[in-house]
């Protein structure tokens, strides 16, 4: 029965570090080399630009002053969160200022000016025909005493358009006189424009070749006198929605990139004065949400055929104009578009409720917000009795009129630039991002001494504590290899057998032992290739 022998060679330290490093270069090649463990708490507070934390954790046992210092920095801490949550806060409210400034220029761009007599219809332009089918509008009584006769019931459907602007008032016979900057005008420079008044005219309401004023003052602008033609106005038998009992002119000042809203924005102008408008161009600029509720134009964008601009009176037609065209499937003669326009009788049974509805209940109805940038004119109003004795009698000779008509019938209108500077009225953000980062860093100086690198400090430092622990974690998740701290030699008998244990002394030279046995040696000795071995043992 063969027997085996087992022998265990116990090789020294130096050999171990030897094998160990050549495992590591080995295993180098396949894993990552590894890092260095991450600092500690202590190590990190001593080095880090925070304020404080270093005289809290330092190594050894927590002392009164360590305690102060901490106490002192939660302190500090609390003071920092509490304004930076307060600077927080205000910055999500959105608050803004609104800045004024005045600014003067060489010549300014004069506003469009719009006029409508407040008269819609001139008694005498209407026929027999246009009087029945606007009976119930107007409460007038047919011009034969007779009444209407059967033959005239058989009248052809009326055209509103053309009714409205037959009868309106006429420019050429209003006009008396017209001077811009010195220079004499007349009916050509103005446009026809239609309202809830009817047939209106406009002067320099062209967008692409507006007028310009180069000097403020009196005698600088539109200087326009008119006749309002009273013995034209329609007489009241009975009072209808279209009833009116005043005299004179409705007048709008307005920019040439909206269109007249003048039944709510214009003002009025009697006969027998001379009426003095000064203006003052006022642009205002709007923030849009969150900070302000304004509505930008887009390029390209048409609220209302023929203005390239979003306009709040544009957005007010365009908003009546659907509600009357859904209710009563037609458009009034003032609203833009392309829709068949309503009759007299579907002006008063449909068109004039659903227009009254629809101005009470804009607010839900129909959203118009202010545009983000606005021209507008502030006004200055005032007055002078005209004609004087003097001038009364030679006005009623020249015009062919007599005293009377002149006082009652005429009227002066002067709107003149009080000087060439507008008013800049901006809406800006009271804080921004700019001064919410400011405060916060002011206060995060004051406090607790730090900045923004002292941040990417503390990220840093987090992030090996959690990549150490994830190593920990994957290290451990695996088997741990179990490295022999020495060798195994197997010898047989018959070996043994054959050479004598001196013999095989003798035989062998030093360092140079059979790979299957090795001396039973208890001195140290150092072999180039097997290292240093201190034991052997069988």
């Amino acid at each position: 029965m063969p027997i085996e022998i087992v022998c265990k060679i116990k090789f020294a330290e130096e050999d171990e570090k030897q094998k160990e490093k050549e495992e590591g270069d080995k295993e180098s090649l396949i894993e990552e080399p590894a890092r260095p463990r991450s600092r500690d708490l202590a190590a990190f507070a001593s080095t880090s630009t925070l304020h404080g934390l270093g005289h809290i954790c330092r190594s050894g046992r927590l002392g009164v002053r360590q305690t102060l210092w901490a106490f002192a920095f939660l302190a500090s801490l609390a003071f920092f969160l509490y304004q930076a949550a307060k600077s927080a806060l205000l910055y999500l409210e959105h608050p803004h200022v609104m800045a004024l400034d005045e600014e003067a220029i060489r010549e300014m761009v004069f506003p469009a000016i719009t006029i409508c007599n407040i008269n819609r219809y001139r008694h005498s332009a209407l026929t027999d025909a246009d009087i029945f089918h606007l009976a119930n509008m107007t409460g007038l009584p047919p011009k034969d005493r007779d009444g209407h006769k059967a033959t005239d019931l058989l009248y052809p459907d009326p055209d509103m358009a053309d009714i409205v602007n037959r009868t309106g008032h006429q420019l050429d016979d209003m006009l008396k006189s017209c001077n811009f900057s010195g220079e004499n005008c007349s009916s050509r420079d103005f446009t026809v424009v239609y309202t809830r008044y009817g047939k209106c005219y406009t002067f320099n309401g062209d967008r692409r070749n507006p007028r310009v004023t180069r000097q403020g003052g009196m005698g600088n602008g539109l200087e326009i006198m008119l006749d309002i033609q009273q013995e034209e106005y329609l007489p009241i038998w009975r009072e209808t929605n279209e009833t009116s009992f005043e005299a004179g002119i409705r007048v709008q000042i307005h920019s040439q990139d909206e269109p007249p809203y003048i039944h709510q924005l214009g003002f009025g102008v009697s006969p027998g004065f001379q009426t003095f408008v000064s203006c003052q161009e006022q642009r205002l600029t709007y923030l849009p949400q969150p900070w302000g509720n304004c509505r930008a134009s887009v390029q390209g964008e048409q609220t209302l055929p023929g203005y390239d601009t979003y306009s709040i009176a544009a957005c007010r037609l365009q908003c009546e104009k659907e509600a009357v065209v859904r209710s009563c499937h037609c458009r009034m003669v003032h609203m833009p578009g392309n829709e068949s326009i309503c009759s007299p009788n579907v002006y008063i049974e449909c068109a004039d409720h659903t227009l009254d509805a629809a101005v009470d209940d804009s607010q839900e109805r129909c959203s118009c917000p202010t545009p983000c940038n606005l021209t507008r004119y502030g006004k200055e109003i005032s007055m002078v009795r005209i004609p004087n004795k003097g001038s009364a009698r030679y006005l009623a000779r020249k015009y062919n009129k007599n005293e009377t008509y002149i006082r009652e019938n005429f009227l002066v209108l002067d709107i003149f630039f009080e000087a060439l500077n507008y008013e800049a009225i901006e809406q800006k953000k009271a804080y921004d991002l700019a001064g919410l980062l400011g405060d916060i860093g002011g206060q995060m100086g004051l406090f607790i001494g730090a900045s923004i690198l002292t941040i990417l400090e503390i990220l840093d430092y987090v992030y090996e504590v959690i990549r150490d622990r994830v190593s920990r974690v994957l290290r451990r998740s695996k088997p741990p290899l179990k490295k022999p701290s020495g060798s195994i030699a197997t010898l047989g008998l018959e070996e043994l057998k054959d050479q004598s244990p001196c013999e095989t002394l003798g035989r062998h030279v030093e360092g140079a032992y059979n790979a299957g046995i090795l001396p039973n040696h208890h001195h140290r000795h150092h072999y180039p290739h097997q290292g240093v071995f201190e034991d052997f043992a069988c």
